[in-house]
């Protein structure tokens, strides 16, 4: 019986410790994409900062120069040019 009791123990740390956190996370992140609109700065998970052109369902035109537009993923989009410089991180700040 005890061997049970820790087994659901377990499970209930690993849910509010590891589980539990990741999905606000990830609620949060998708909250985020959803929210984007045209003309926003971001910047890819590839490190491309770039202003919003055009949203589609799947992708998002980015305009990473004057008439330099490149198509990638709605899911590559990593954070607003905000965040960045909120947070202190990316070339934004420097």
């Amino acid at each position: 019986m005890s061997f049970i009791l820790m087994i659901v123990a377990m499970i209930a740390i690993f849910y509010f410790f590891i589980i539990g956190p990741q999905q606000k996370k990830q609620k949060k992140i998708n909250a985020f994409r959803e929210s984007l609109k045209k003309g926003d700065k971001v910047m890819t998970a590839g490190g491309i900062y770039g202003r919003i052109r055009e949203i589609k369902d799947t992708y998002i035109l980015l305009e990473i120069d004057n008439n330099v537009t490149i198509k990638i993923d709605k899911n590559s989009i990593y954070q607003s040019m905000q965040d960045v410089t909120e947070s202190g991180t990316g070339v934004a700040n420097k």
